[in-house]
């Protein structure tokens, strides 16, 4: 008797936890939404995702048997947003359904189309992909790149999702991409899981970053291929969100990522505070800048480590920033200048200051080829303290016919370009280097810009051993 009535009891349980799964499944077709790529669904999803915050949480099933066309929505705490397989969530081409401003009262650098704030337990999964429409915001397309429509005040281009002050987030498997700004900001999150993602961005579009990680902590990038025109993980802290802190506890490991401008850039927009941040175990190829520290505001930069690194770089136009350095580590102040958000970049009040320093980076097995080497510089020689650069092995050859032997400087106060020679290590203005157990080599087409191994000036207590 008692075996059957634990039984029964146990088969009640199940029953229910079977009724309560499916219970917490919110198909977007069931509030209105159509995959026919024309009917605009935002109104549709939002129900759902509405419905399912209410309920307590479950998943918003965007199912896989068309084309689900959306303008801009809200996500919310304890979500799944799920796309089956073979699902597509493609946004609006209509510029003006476009109205929030992702970066608050600065409305020059996009609009907001997938959004949440202040949410926690959201996760974004399935086999499925969400699809930025990037090209339907670009002006004509150019040799390298798509010419970008005149911006006055407003650009309505839209970031493809951005999630404010979250807590709890997890993005795993999904294909997201061609985005027309920003892929994937993560404004002052707290505990991200970001893995297993596929982020194909259109190689010509400018502004495309894959993950911006600004003002966030404890966030684990993992397993993840990235493929933009702008940078590919990007880590800052934007002035116009200063209040949400530092940007700190930051793991990337085993993507694999191309880029026209920076595969992996720290900085250029940091008003605060980078630090305790790993890249272990990348590929980065066919780029136009490696490895990038970008130092241009008041904000410091510190204790970094970058190991078991593959960087393939070549040359790029300038409509691109960057020289194919491999590793670039800066600090310059930022140029003051009339451009859309000029008033955005500089501490309020303020027209000068100095930049913030970069200390204590180490660079271990990193393997680079590329048609330049090693960029280290800054406005004074205490603002970069402490690199170590221990098995960086460089081969330098020259695989465009873009113009080469130059050093790019940008946004800075002063000379933009450094130009004359190519060496293995450009090192100017720092504090306390160590090269060790490192090599230079170069091509078999071997330009006349192509100088020497090492050039150095304005370097207190450079150290090498080992270096070939």
């Amino acid at each position: 008797m008692r075996i059957k009535l634990l039984l029964a009891i146990l088969g009640l349980g199940l029953l229910t936890a079977c009724h309560n799964n499916k219970r917490t499944d919110f198909d977007i077709r069931d509030y209105g939404a159509k995959g026919d790529s024309i009917t605009d669904n935002a109104e549709a999803i939002q129900e759902a995702i509405d419905a399912c915050n209410n309920a307590g949480g479950g998943r918003v099933i965007v199912p896989g048997d068309g084309v689900y066309m959306a303008g801009p929505f809200t996500v919310a705490s304890y979500v799944d947003l799920h796309l089956e397989a073979n699902a597509k969530l493609l946004a609006n081409p209509d510029e003006k359904v476009y109205k929030t401003s992702a970066f608050r009262d600065n409305k020059g650098e996009g609009m907001l189309w997938i959004s949440g704030k202040n949410i926690e337990q959201f996760s974004i999964s399935g086999k499925g992909k969400i699809d930025g429409n990037g090209v339907a915001f670009m002006g004509k397309e150019l040799e390298d790149s798509y010419e970008l429509k005149p911006v006055h005040v407003l650009d309505p281009r839209p970031h493809l999702l951005t999630l404010i002050n979250g807590k709890d987030i997890r993005i795993k498997d999904v294909v997201i991409g061609n985005s027309a700004y920003w892929t994937v900001h993560l404004l002052g999150c707290n505990d991200v899981v970001v893995d297993g993602v596929s982020i194909l961005n259109n190689l010509k579009i400018r502004n495309g970053d894959g993950i911006d990680v600004d003002h966030s902590k404890n966030v684990r990038i993992s397993n993840c291929f990235i493929e933009s025109g702008d940078d590919c993980i990007c880590l800052k802290n934007r002035r116009e969100y200063e209040e949400l802190g530092p940007c700190e506890n930051i793991l990337v490991t085993n993507c694999t990522m191309t880029s026209r401008s920076c595969a992996i850039k720290i900085g250029s927009e940091n008003m605060d505070r980078i630090s305790h941040v790993v890249v272990n175990n990348c590929i980065i190829r066919n780029s136009n800048r490696g490895i990038g520290i970008q130092n241009r505001d008041e904000g410091t930069v510190e204790n970094v480590i970058f190991s078991n690194i593959l960087v393939d770089c070549k040359l790029f136009s300038n409509v691109w920033w960057g020289k194919s350095e491999a590793i670039y580590v800066t600090a310059y102040t930022r140029k003051a200048g009339d451009h859309k958000d000029a008033g955005w970049r500089f501490p309020k009040g303020m027209a000068d200051y100095e930049v913030g320093a970069v200390t204590n980076i180490s660079f271990n097995n990193i393997k680079c080829e590329s048609e330049n080497g090693v960029f280290v510089g800054a406005d004074k020689k205490d603002k970069i303290q402490n690199l170590y650069f221990d098995q960086v092995d460089l081969m330098i050859c020259k695989r465009t016919n873009f113009e080469g032997g130059i050093y790019d400087k940008r946004p800075c106060n002063g000379t933009e370009f450094v130009k004359g020679k190519t060496y293995g290590f450009y090192l100017d203005n720092a504090s306390n280097v160590t090269i060790r157990n490192s090599s230079v080599r170069w091509g078999d087409t071997r330009p006349a810009y192509f100088a020497d191994t090492m050039f150095s000036q304005n370097v207190d207590g450079l150290v090498t051993f080992n270096f070939k």
